[in-house]
């Protein structure tokens, strides 16, 4: 009882900061990260370290991405309830997680990783903390996107691309949002593209940022990889 109200008062406290710093500023996103619990998504022995704004290792050369980062994506991203959301890089599932909290039992989030064995632990975490129901994980290449599902209201990619894989564009909405970092193997920036016809997209640039690669038929080679 003590950790999980130690945990509480932390995750309150970097809310309050991220707000402070004018990351955090719609209700719905401010009510997800004060709800999901960052501590039950990243590996035991970071448990203490959730609530530092940084991101963790998570294995296998990943990381989940640090507080600032998940506030700035999702606010980009927009989710609403009822939204049926694609996420490329499930990671630990907590970008998942918060995603799920804001679509609610009406909407529905389709994440795809290319790491079994991080899939599997996502899943975990996920089901701990009764998100699985609302996240269904593909593993996968996430460049290809998942087709079953399409169209979706927003897409999401927590990896860096040369630049928005087709498929992705094909899969969203007309209307519909897609955050992603596009760049090359050093400099990235954060793009939110709205889908305005079957074929274009208008782009917004946000911040500059790094981002682990994304592996794939329209992502980088495997063989680059080791670049990053």
């Amino acid at each position: 009882m003590v950790f999980m109200e130690n945990f509480n008062r932390l995750r309150k406290e970097l809310v309050e900061r991220l707000i402070s710093e004018g990351l955090l500023r719609s209700e719905k996103v401010i009510k997800a990260m004060l709800k999901v619990p960052r501590e039950e998504f990243v590996p035991k022995k970071y448990r203490s370290y959730a609530y530092h704004d940084t991101p963790l290792p998570i294995g296998y050369g990943q990381t989940i991405s640090a507080p600032h980062m998940v506030a700035i994506m999702t606010e980009a991203l927009d989710p609403r309830p009822g939204d049926k959301v694609l996420e490329i890089g499930t990671g630990s599932g907590y970008q998942a997680a918060i995603i799920a909290e804001i679509v609610g039992d009406e909407g529905h989030v389709w994440s795809i990783e290319r790491i079994r064995e991080l899939a599997d632990f996502a899943k975990e975490n996920l089901k701990r903390t009764s998100y699985i129901r609302r996240v269904t994980i593909i593993v996968g290449d996430g460049s290809k996107g998942y087709e079953p599902a399409a169209p979706y209201d927003r897409i999401i990619v927590t990896a860096a691309a040369p630049d928005i894989p087709k498929p992705l564009i094909d899969q969203l909405r007309i209307g519909g949002r897609i955050v992603i970092p596009v760049g090359d193997r050093y400099n990235q920036r954060l793009v939110i593209a709205t889908k305005v016809s079957k074929d274009k997209v208008k782009r917004e640039y946000g911040i500059p940022c790094i981002f682990v690669p994304l592996i794939g038929e329209y992502g980088f080679r495997e063989s680059e990889e080791g670049d990053f």
